[in-house]
C-alpha cells in the first residue's frame, strides 16, 4: 500500500479533479488495480474524466483511472462523464467576453452551447456534442467582482478566477496555505485580454487633458475645484467603481500604491456602464473608466509637464506605452483541470479567440506591425531630448537602424523596482515564442531594442537597456524550444534614453520609458 501511495504521489503530484464531491454526495469508493493486487479505499473527492481524487488514510491521492477499477455507489460513470467547470469573478469579463469565448470555443469544436440563466449573478453554459446529443461539459459562472472570485477559489467553490487585477499578496499566501499552489507564478494565470484605466469627463467639460499628478490630486481629494485645471469654478465630483471591483483595485495598485496615497470622497458605482453613464451626465464629474466601457463620456489624454501626451488607444495599450494599461486575467490553481477546460484555455490564446476578444470591446494580444513613418510623435520626443553631439549621434544611429524595420506591438516592461518582467510581458514571452515555433517569422530578423528612463548618466542607462534587451531575447529563445533559428534571426540592441514615451518627472513616466521593444524586418 505504501508503494502504491508513493507511486501515485510521485507521478501525479496531487493533481486536480474538477467534478467535486460536496459533503452531501461524497461517498466511499474502492479503487482496485487491474490485476487485483492493490486497492485503495477512501472518500471520493472528485473525478475529471481521467483521474480520481480520493481522501484516504494516507492523505489525498490522485489516481489515474485508466489503471484501476472503481467499486462503490459513489463511482462516477466513465462513459457519460460531463466535465464541470466553475468560473467566478469579474462581471466586466463575465457578462460579455467570457460567454462569447465559450460560445466560439463550442462552435469551433462542433459543439452546441446552451445558456441557462439562474439569477442575476449565476448562469450555466451546457456544451453538447451535436452528433451524439450527449452533454460533454458545463461551465458554471458566478459574475460579481474580482474579490469575490478569489474568495470563491479559496473556499473551494471555483476552479478559475476572472480578475481585472493581479492576485494580492494576502490572497496568494492563503492560496498556498490551502494547497492551491503559488498563484504568483506565470503558469498559474493567463492574460486573457488587455484593458486600460482611462480618466473621463462629461463631453461638455472644457478640460481636454490631464497629468497623472493632477489626476492623483483629484482622486485623493487634495484638489476639489475644476478651476485649478483650467476648467469652470465648480466642485469636482469623483466617480469610481465599487471598492471590491478589479477596476477600482487596479487603479489603486497603479496610481495610489506607488505613492502610498488613499482615495478621497467619491461616488461609487456597481458597474462600468453605470460609472461611464454617470460621468457623461455630470458636467462637473470625473471618473476612471475601463477603456472597454467609456460609453458617452469624454476620455482625457494623459499629459506630462514636459509636453509629452499619451492617449488610450488599441496600439498604445498593446505596447503598454499608455502608462495605465491593465490586464484581464484568468487564475488557475495547481489542480488538474478536465481535458475540455484545458482545451478551452488553449483556445483563449488562439488567433480566433483574439478576434472574439476584440469584438467584445477589449484589446486583444495579436501582434501588429507599426511602420516607422506613422511613429512621428515618438521621433519628435527623441529629437526633443537629444542633447549635444553624443545625443544627436545616438539619434542618427537609431533612425538609421530602425527606418527599414517595423515595430511589433509586442513589448516588454518590468515590475516596479524589479528586473522581473511584468505580467503582460511574461505573457508576451510565451506568445512570441509560440509564433517563432509556428514559423511566423521565418526568413525575418527580430531585433530586441532596449530603452531606459533619463535618470542618471546616459552611458549607464544605455548599458542597463542593453542588458535588458539581451535578457528578453534569451528568455524568448529559451521559451521557443522547437523553433528553427536557422530560419529566424534574433538580435538585440539598445538606445538608452533616446526615445522616451513619457516625462521622467513621475514614477509612472519612468516606468513607461524603461522597456524592450521588438522590431522586425
Amino acid at each position: 500500500m505504501t508503494i502504491w501511495r508513493a507511486a501515485c504521489c510521485a507521478a501525479l503530484i496531487c493533481l486536480h479533479a474538477v467534478w467535486a464531491a460536496s459533503p452531501a454526495n461524497a461517498q466511499d469508493i474502492t479503487l482496485q488495480s487491474r490485476d487485483g493486487s492493490i486497492e485503495i479505499t477512501g472518500t471520493l473527492l472528485g473525478f475529471d474524466g481521467e483521474f480520481y481524487r480520493v481522501d484516504t488514510e494516507f492523505g489525498e491521492l490522485t489516481v489515474d483511472g485508466s489503471g484501476v477499477n472503481c467499486d462503490g455507489v459513489g463511482c462516477p460513470s466513465l462513459t457519460d462523464y460531463v466535465a464541470e467547470m466553475r468560473i467566478s469573478g469579474s462581471s466586466t469579463l463575465g457578462r460579455v467576453m467570457m460567454p462569447a469565448l465559450v460560445e466560439a470555443f463550442a462552435r469551433r469544436n462542433g459543439l452546441t452551447a446552451t445558456r441557462t440563466t439562474q439569477d442575476d449573478t449565476h448562469f450555466i453554459y451546457t456544451l453538447r456534442n451535436a452528433d451524439t446529443g450527449r452533454d460533454v461539459g458545463r461551465f458554471h459562472f458566478r459574475v460579481t467582482n474580482t474579490d469575490e472570485g478569489f474568495a470563491d477559489l479559496l473556499a473551494g467553490e471555483a476552479d478559475m478566477v476572472m480578475a481585472l487585477r493581479a492576485v494580492r499578496k494576502t490572497e496568494a499566501t492563503r492560496a498556498r496555505e490551502a494547497g492551491l499552489g503559488d498563484l504568483t507564478l506565470s503558469n498559474r494565470s493567463t492574460v486573457l485580454a488587455l484593458d486600460a484605466l482611462v480618466p473621463v469627463v462629461s463631453p461638455g467639460n472644457p478640460v481636454d487633458q490631464i497629468t497623472l499628478s493632477d489626476l492623483l490630486s483629484i482622486l485623493t481629494g487634495r484638489e476639489t475645484n475644476w478651476a485649478a485645471f483650467g476648467g469652470p469654478d465648480a466642485p469636482i465630483t469623483v466617480h469610481l467603481r465599487d471598492a471590491g471591483s478589479g477596476l477600482a483595485q487596479g487603479m489603486e495598485d497603479k496610481l495610489l500604491a506607488p505613492v502610498d496615497a488613499q482615495i478621497g470622497p467619491a461616488v461609487r458605482h456597481t458597474s462600468n456602464d453605470a460609472l461611464a453613464t454617470a460621468v457623461a451626465r455630470d458636467p462637473f464629474g470625473l471618473g476612471v473608466a475601463s477603456f472597454a466601457e467609456v460609453g458617452d463620456a469624454k476620455p482625457l489624454p494623459l499629459a506630462g509637464r514636459c509636453g509629452f501626451a499619451l492617449t488610450a488607444a488599441r496600439r498604445s495599450i498593446k505596447t503598454e506605452d499608455y502608462p495605465l494599461t491593465t490586464q484581464a486575467f484568468l487564475y488557475i490553481p495547481a489542480r488538474r483541470l478536465p481535458a475540455l477546460a484545458r482545451d478551452f484555455l488553449r483556445y483563449t490564446r488562439s488567433e480566433a479567440a483574439q478576434i472574439v476578444i476584440r469584438r467584445a470591446g477589449f484589446v486583444d494580444q495579436s501582434p501588429e506591425r507599426v511602420p516607422t513613418e506613422i511613429q512621428g510623435n515618438r521621433l519628435a520626443n527623441a529629437i526633443t531630448v537629444a542633447e549635444g553631439a553624443d545625443g544627436l549621434g545616438e539619434l542618427q544611429r537609431l533612425v538609421t537602424r530602425m527606418m527599414p524595420m517595423q515595430r511589433l506591438t509586442t513589448s516588454f516592461r518590468f515590475e516596479p523596482g524589479s528586473s522581473r518582467l511584468d505580467a503582460q510581458s511574461r505573457s508576451n514571452v510565451l506568445q512570441l515564442a509560440q509564433a517563432l515555433e509556428a514559423g511566423d517569422y521565418d526568413g525575418q530578423t527580430l531585433l530586441f531594442v532596449g530603452f531606459s528612463d533619463g535618470q542618471g548618466p546616459a552611458s549607464a542607462n544605455l548599458n542597463i537597456a542593453r542588458k535588458r534587451a539581451e535578457a528578453v531575447r534569451i528568455a524568448v529563445e529559451l521559451a521557443a524550444e522547437t523553433a528553427d533559428f536557422d530560419r529566424t534571426k534574433l538580435a538585440s540592441d539598445a538606445f538608452g534614453e533616446a526615445m522616451p514615451m513619457a516625462c521622467d518627472d513621475t514614477v509612472w513616466g519612468r516606468e513607461a520609458n524603461r522597456r524592450v521593444e521588438v522590431w522586425v524586418r
